[in-house]
């Protein structure tokens, strides 16, 4: 049996007591370390847990499951925790596809992830287009800023996750985001962005000591944003509740 636990956004008891019972008593406990940032130490979460945590590799997920988490699965009971919830990174539907076509029964316990607490901004999911996200080499790479685009047309607001790689301790900033949409909009010559553009910062959204901004790109662009995942958010059309709840975190 496979068990698909998400675990939230920020530390070891942010896990449904649904989860932490299943995770209990499962033979194995796998935890994949590439989609996002855990907020506190593993040997924390195996005090919390009551279990020893193996991490797992983008490799070992993508391209060796079957050797390892789904050859235990087809016999023992088997936890693969994922940090925020299961299925806002693709390569976990992979996992769990994968794990069907084998005969392996598996249950999803789902849990808070950026894509639901981006709401803490003030601003609407309803009102929320695609989400795009910004790669580490973004020099050629026009796909956000056109589901930006889109977004803007239709007056929805747009997420923009950056990029990130955990296991070398590389993250993409708030402010290499915010160069790459203007520089975006300077290419394709529509000013649809400019250091007038207001837009939002957030930094370790889900834990206690998060940081929202709200401000110009230009004025954004003079601070410094030192704790991650970091996202940006360019709200569109505002309704006036947004509006207020957006002033309480005015530069």
């Amino acid at each position: 049996m496979l068990y698909m636990i998400g675990i939230g956004l920020c530390n070891g008891k942010d896990i449904s007591l649904r989860g932490l019972e299943i995770l209990k008593k499962c033979d194995f406990v796998y935890l994949e370390s590439y989609t996002s940032i855990l907020c506190c130490e593993k040997e924390k979460l195996e005090e919390i847990y009551g279990k020893k945590i193996i991490y797992v590799n983008r490799e070992m997920v993508e391209i060796n499951a079957e050797k390892t988490i789904l050859k235990n699965a087809k016999e023992k009971n088997v936890a693969f925790l994922v940090i925020g919830d299961i299925f806002s990174a693709t390569t976990h539907m992979d996992l769990f596809l994968r794990a069907k076509k084998m005969g392996i029964d598996v249950e999803v316990i789902h849990n808070a992830s950026i894509v639901n607490v981006v709401s803490e901004t003030g601003l609407s999911l309803y009102k929320f287009g695609g989400i795009a996200s910004i790669p580490f080499e973004n020099e050629n790479v026009e796909s956000p800023y056109e589901v930006f685009k889109k977004n803007h047309s239709l007056g929805f607001h747009t997420l923009f996750l950056l990029d990130l790689d955990p296991e070398n301790k590389k993250y993409l900033s708030a402010n290499e985001g915010i160069k790459y949409l203007l520089r975006m909009s300077k290419k394709k010559e529509d000013n649809l962005f400019n250091t007038e553009t207001h837009c939002l910062v957030c930094c370790k959204l889900g834990c206690p000591d998060k940081k929202i901004i709200y401000g110009k790109a230009g004025k954004l662009l003079e601070k410094k944003f030192s704790s991650f995942p970091q996202c940006i958010i360019v709200p569109g059309k505002l309704h006036f509740i947004e509006e207020e709840a957006l002033e309480f975190f005015k530069l």
